[in-house]
């Protein structure tokens, strides 16, 4: 066994001199991740000001911050083939253009509705953006060990964004109105358009059979359909009236038919055969799970400290901020990781420290405890980046080079499908927790609570409008209903990462070099063509 892992790990090294200008290739991938990353953040702290502002319902404030991932998801894997039929490149730049025009729309919008369009776009100019970053870091780092390493440094580009976003967010809001946060993504789209253009290397993939139009369709719309009907769940209206099992039934079934169709294409936009090997299903679902634990807490985390604790939004981005460094150093700190542990436990405590984390985060309620959360937001990072890092890994070198930009694809809709579904699941668990606890409140008028029932928002401005004792009393049971489920929640996604935690157990135990690596210099022959600078 010492002798084959010798001989394996001395064909990676040889094997790890190839291709010197990959890192200034990874360089340009992170930035394009960072101008995503930022926006998928950017708005936490904002939603106070939003909800001020526009004033939108339960409904509406949770389609302003979900749409945008959920339909960066639904597109992922349409921009993806294209991407590989026309260049990745091309679409990139595209997708910056796209971003930089939605971001405007988004900054100067005067009601909720006009919000989630922009916020629409500029999902679909995630989805132009998100497929190149993985798909051509596979193609640049064929040897596993290097890849790792590409991948720690993504991933913590990835946490840098996500720190950089709740901050960036309360400083602008700190100074000016909520719509800075959009503005920020102009001058970051002005930088990675020259800088893309010159220095990203052109790549495409597959070009066999016809594009399946239809097929992409199919999927964007039984997405929307599952997420609508979990929405209208978590909206405080009858469990199973229309409105809300038409969503998700039609959803469901057009969901199983793209599933069907893709089995009976020759040329699919989802090769499904790669998802019967464990380890490549086995990675994809744990990156769902870990996604949808941290979306979802991460914006309830924000409105706690802002509406409960009475944070700044400044102030909110700065107690995130221990969050997202732990997550930068799990990230750097990866691929030893890997290489010590294997991909199997890595993922595994990976989820069991995230789920350590949010029981310690059970403790908190109407009062501030900084110690609490430093700590508990350091475990939640680190646990969650390893988690994700060792998922992403697996998932890539699972997957053949030739299905890179396929394997991408459904790497990054899982990521942005998870940040949706948490969201919108993590929502549905909090109001349904929130809504009782203001059912009949002393002193209050029953249309005043049940106002007060859809937020905390909303019931802190009912409060303020009734004004005296009844307002006093509304605004503390208010809170204390919020504390009361943002502790379920945190229950229920504990229980969640416990699950990831368990099929994680079906990963590889150990980390192996990619065989074809001795084919390496014959695979350089056949893709210089097809990569130029």
């Amino acid at each position: 066994m010492s002798r084959t892992t010798t001989a394996a790990d001395r064909l990676c090294r040889r094997t790890a001199g190839a291709g010197a200008n990959r890192w200034v290739v990874l360089v340009v991938l992170c930035v394009s991740l960072l101008l995503v990353a930022v926006d998928a953040t950017v708005l936490h702290v904002a939603v106070p000001a939003v909800t001020e502002d526009l004033r939108p319902g339960a409904i509406e404030l949770l389609w302003i911050v979900d749409t945008y991932p959920l339909v960066c998801a639904s597109l992922l894997i349409l921009f993806g083939t294209l991407g590989d039929r026309v260049g990745r490149r091309r679409i990139l730049l595209l997708g910056y253009g796209l971003f930089g025009v939605a971001s405007a729309v988004a900054a100067f919008s005067p009601n909720p509705q006009m919000l989630i369009f922009a916020r629409a776009l500029l999902g679909v100019g995630g989805a132009m953006i998100m497929p190149a970053t993985l798909s051509i870091l596979r193609q640049v780092f064929p040897d596993r060990r290097e890849r790792a390493l590409a991948i720690g440094v993504w991933s913590a580009v990835a946490a840098v964004g996500a720190a950089v976003g709740p901050l960036l967010g309360g400083f602008l809001l700190e100074h000016f109105w909520w719509g800075s946060v959009f503005l920020v993504n102009i001058p970051l789209m002005l930088v990675s358009l020259p800088v893309g253009r010159l220095l990203l290397p052109e790549s495409t993939g597959e070009r066999d059979g016809p594009w399946d139009v239809v097929g992409a369709l199919m999927a964007a719309v039984g997405l929307f359909g599952v997420v609508l009907g979990v929405k209208r769940l978590g909206g405080g209206g009858p469990v199973l009236s229309v409105l809300t099992m038409a969503p998700l039934a039609v959803g469901a079934v057009l969901l199983v038919v793209f599933a069907r169709r893709q089995r009976r294409r020759t040329h699919p936009l989802v090769d499904l055969r790669m998802f019967a090997r464990p380890a490549f299903s086995t990675a994809v679902g744990c990156i769902v799970l870990a996604m949808l634990a941290l979306v979802g807490l991460e914006l309830i985390a924000a409105q706690y400290l802002q509406l409960v604790l009475g944070l700044s939004p400044l102030q909110t981005g700065l107690r995130l901020l221990p969050l997202t460094f732990a997550a930068m150093a799990a990230g750097l700190l990866g691929a030893r990781i890997l290489r010590r542990f294997g991909p199997r436990w890595m993922v595994c405590a990976g989820f069991c420290l995230t789920a350590a984390a949010v029981v310690v985060l059970t403790a908190m309620g109407g009062r501030d405890d900084a110690g609490l959360l430093l700590f508990g937001f350091v475990l939640l990072g680190f646990g969650l980046e390893t988690t994700l890092f060792g998922a992403y890994e697996s998932m890539l070198s699972e997957a053949p080079a030739a299905r890179a930009g396929g394997a991408a694809a459904i790497g990054e809709t899982s990521y942005q499908l998870g940040a949706g579904m948490g969201i919108a699941l993590l929502g549905t668990v909090m109001n349904a927790a929130y809504a009782p606890g203001l059912a009949r409140v002393p002193g209050v008028p029953a249309d005043a609570s049940g106002a007060a029932s859809h937020s905390l928002g909303e019931a802190y401005e009912v409060a303020e409008r009734l004004g005296g004792p009844a307002g006093d009393a509304l605004r503390r049971a208010a809170r204390d209903s919020f504390v009361h489920g943002l502790h379920v929640t945190l229950l229920v996604s504990a229980a969640l990462l416990l699950l990831g935690a368990v099929a994680a157990l079906r990963l590889p135990r150990v980390m192996l070099c990619d065989e074809p690596a001795v084919e390496l210099p014959a695979q350089r022959e056949v893709e210089r063509p097809r990569v130029s600078v």
